[in-house]
């Protein structure tokens, strides 16, 4: 007779302390511009409001396999594209896309499909309400999550404060010193903040609901919560813009990374945004870090009742804790302000914002960020 596999655990109450670490809250994430006002004002009265366009990799050759569109659309999600995608027969599998898009904003971003699927898949995007096809072309490859270099942001702040435009200009102008915070944001941790915890139960063993794309991005969002824990401890005690022994720093003109042995003789590197330190999302090819770093991470994981090894589930990566050379155009509009700005791919507008506004920058968002390493 063929033996049962053993049931995972059932789920059991979490310690509140642990529940509420996991969480991801912006309020326990400290920003690096404190003593500065904000902007005020608020986010996203309407779609119109945030404005995406997405920065492709490379551009569609005209010819290849794989039929390329440039695609606009307002109130639906990426998610609802590539619903209607398939409704028209194109296996999901075969639909490309570099990343995700939110539902409350005007985006603009590239999809793939098999060039046999073409004239539906077109037709079928271009009868959903808000969708319009750009410009179509093609390629030899599927596009793929990541093939892009950023995003371009257009961004409407709604009622600042009178001095506003001066203020958002003094934040970003620090911030063009010290860099930003590279915070994950909070279309990495679903509606209630508590992706993570989902993920935290998936790797102790636990049943959780969901398929396994569905439990991939639970366990994504635990490292991702990690690393917004290991990178706000850093600003707290003043290493925000230094560098500790068994770092792994990145240099930010040529992507370089290298390990930090004399931690006092590369910091004035890091003070002066040359390079920044990178953090872990630890995973089946990154280890705990050497040094000072390693002690760091291992304190913080064992707060959480956890070790590296539970996070072998996903390749694992390492993540740049600061963004550099992003200028910010502010531009007064009556009460409100225009803002405009280009983050790199993987970084959020709302670690941004949050800094220039100092309020909730926090809005409904549908659609998830890709799943990460």
């Amino acid at each position: 007779m063929t033996e049962r596999p053993p049931e995972a655990p059932a789920r059991r109450t979490l310690d509140p302390e642990l529940e509420t670490a996991l969480t991801f809250r912006w309020a326990d994430l400290d920003g690096v511009t404190p003593d500065l006002p904000g902007c005020g004002g608020r986010l996203r009265a309407d779609p119109e409001d945030f404005v995406v366009r997405e920065l492709p990799l490379y551009l569609p050759s005209g010819e290849g396999s794989h039929a390329y569109a440039r695609v606009e659309k307002v109130g639906c999600t990426t998610r609802d594209l590539q619903r209607a995608l398939v409704a028209a027969g194109v296996p999901v599998a075969r639909i490309g896309v570099a990343g995700l898009k939110d539902k409350v904003a005007r985006t603009e971003q590239w999809l793939s499909v098999p060039r046999s699927h073409e004239v539906a898949a077109w037709a079928a995007l271009e009868a959903l309400a808000g969708v319009r096809v750009l410009e179509t072309s093609r390629h030899g490859n599927k596009l793929g999550i990541g093939h892009l270099r950023g995003n371009a942001f257009r961004v409407r702040v709604r009622g600042a404060v009178p001095e506003g435009a001066d203020r958002a200009r003094a934040v970003a102008a620090r911030l063009s010193e010290v860099g930003i915070p590279n915070y994950l944001g909070p279309q990495r941790f679903g509606r209630l903040g508590r992706n993570a915890v989902d993920g935290w139960r998936l790797v102790r063993g636990e049943r959780v609901p969901g398929d396994v794309r569905l439990q991939r991005f639970f366990v994504s969002a635990l490292q991702s919560q990690v690393f917004n824990l290991l990178l706000a401890e850093r600003v707290r005690d003043g290493l925000y813009r230094a560098l500790v022994a068994g770092d792994w720093a990145r240099k930010h003109d040529t992507g370089g990374t290298f390990e930090v042995v004399d931690a006092e003789a590369e910091s004035p590197r890091a003070l002066t945004l040359q390079v920044s330190a990178t953090l872990p999302l630890h995973g089946k090819k990154v280890r705990l870090s050497g040094g000072e770093a390693g002690a760091r991470e291992e304190r913080l994981l064992a707060a959480l009742a956890l070790r590296w090894t539970d996070l072998v589930r996903r390749h694992g990566d390492r993540r740049s804790s600061r963004l550099a050379n992003v200028r910010v155009d502010v531009e007064a509009a009556g009460d409100d302000l225009w803002l405009a700005f280009e983050l790199p791919k993987g970084s959020y507008a709302t670690t941004l914002l949050r800094e220039l506004m100092k309020v909730d920058v926090d809005a409904p968002l549908d659609d998830a960020s890709s799943s990460g390493p």
